[in-house]
């Protein structure tokens, strides 16, 4: 396997200390390229140990949930060109992430075999935009991805009259579709499934002669997601709304191109949430531009999140007006936490984690999607924290818990990353509370936050 790695990771050995250092590929290159393609073929893992301070200003990427959003609707509004430099000039801002780029080179591209790899949100949102685009596609992705459901998602298009049919296995990809112009009407979907599923048809709704009516039945599952959806596409000229707390309605009429500029990403910024309150600097400061106050991201409840864990979050606005936090540490964190996560289902490997470094016990609800995400996260949350001592528990299949139980810790322990991005960088900052960690096939940050080790503070 070959790692598109922007640096090259080395380790470096002073005693019995590791050290951790990145020199820049494009540089490498040009002296040794054989070097760094044998470096990039056999990076496996990273030990990370933490610096004294914590002091940092970090460049977060831009939100890859807003990026593939942006580009599915201007995608839509049928330009005259979609090629990659056009995409960026209608676009600002975009993630540099591995989703944003499978899904940039199939709008650019459309070949006849699109392989999406590990981007669960470009398999869902390319499913419903291939439905309505002409030409003929067979949409794949990773063996994993070949066992992560898309059956509602199918079945729904089907009802709409799409022309889309499994080449494998019955209710997962790869799936053949054949784009065509579509009637629309009104259909109903479980309302606890991925909101991926839902954003996904609300987009091509206006491109539908009768528009389209989705009724929810149940429970909504991240809401904000879908309110995203529908910012993006209202700012691209689409009537779309909720028309009762669990139905909403989208007009036919298309879409109009107009310029979009992506906010950066609270997802990324809650791994520094996570290492200013477990870091041992009694005076950490982070700060992160490029996070709006007003954020179309759910995920920016994160600092709510965790100002009972001890961090601060203060807003600021620089003369160039640029938006951006500041975090601080502010106090103890509280002694046993509970939330509901079912609007933010990506934050729970980072409080999970945060939460047992600190010994705060908890109760996490709403967490039933996590064992369809890019690995079962709450099985690869058991295992890795019962590495470090944690025995986490489930109760049903939405809560997750800690009641402070504890087994014997493995000496210097290895935390394998499932190919989840998030299970690599939330781990992460454990060395702030252990002195180092080591974390496996650490090239997986590169689905959300491509420079997440060159950013991360190591001593």
């Amino acid at each position: 396997m070959r790692y598109q790695l922007r640096y090259i990771p080395f380790l470096k050995f002073v005693g019995a200390k590791v050290e951790l250092f990145f020199v820049p590929c494009k540089l490498f290159r040009n002296f040794v390229p054989n070097l760094v393609e044998k470096c990039m073929d056999n990076v496996s893992s990273l030990i990370l140990t933490p610096p004294e301070r914590l002091c940092a200003e970090i460049q977060l990427p831009a939100s890859k949930s807003i990026s593939g959003r942006a580009l599915i609707t201007y995608a839509l509004t049928r330009p005259q060109s979609l090629c990659r430099k056009a995409l960026h000039a209608a676009v600002n801002n975009l993630s540099d992430c591995d989703d944003t780029k499978v899904m940039m080179a199939a709008l650019s591209d459309m070949p006849e075999v699109i392989d999406i790899k590990a981007a669960g949100t470009a398999m869902r949102f390319l499913t419903a935009y291939l439905s309505v685009t002409p030409g003929s596609h067979i949409i794949t992705g990773t063996e994993r991805m070949k066992h992560r459901p898309i059956g509602i998602l199918v079945d729904a298009l089907r009802t709409l009259g799409a022309d889309v049919e499994y080449v494998g296995e019955e209710g997962f990809p790869p799936l053949r579709i054949k784009g065509k112009e579509l009637e629309g009407g009104t259909i109903s979907l479980p309302a606890d499934v991925s909101s991926q599923y839902i954003s996904a048809l609300l987009m091509i709704g206006p491109m539908l002669s009768k528009g389209l009516t989705l009724n929810l039945v149940g429970t909504v599952a991240s809401r904000p997601y879908i309110d995203m959806t529908l910012a993006v596409m209202s700012h691209f000229g689409a009537k779309a709304v909720w028309t009762s707390p669990s139905s909403l309605h989208v007009e036919t009429g298309g879409y109009q191109p107009k310029p979009y500029f992506v906010e950066n990403d609270w997802s990324a910024a809650s791994y520094w949430y996570e290492m200013v309150a477990l870091t041992k600097d009694a005076t950490p400061t982070v700060t992160l531009p490029g996070l709006f106050k007003e954020s179309l991201q759910g995920d920016s409840a994160i600092q709510d999140m965790f100002r009972p864990l001890g961090v601060e979050t203060t807003f600021f606005t620089q003369e160039d007006g640029t938006e951006g936090v500041r975090l601080s540490r502010t106090g103890k964190p509280c002694p046993h936490l509970e939330l509901d996560l079912m609007n933010q289902p990506d934050l729970a490997q980072t409080l999970i984690v945060s939460c047992a470094m600190l010994g705060t016990t908890f109760r996490f609800s709403g967490l039933a999607s996590l064992k369809i995400k890019e690995t079962n996260r709450t099985a690869a949350l058991q295992a890795e924290l019962r590495k470090l001592g944690i025995v986490l528990h489930e109760d049903g299949d939405s809560v997750v818990y800690w009641d402070g139980e504890r087994c014997e810790a493995e000496d210097g322990p290895s935390i394998c990353t499932y190919e989840d991005h998030r299970m690599a960088m939330a781990f992460a900052p454990v060395c702030m509370v252990r002195g180092s960690i080591r974390i496996n096939n650490p090239e997986v940050v590169s689905k959300s936050y491509p420079d997440f080790w060159k950013d991360f503070p190591c001593s």
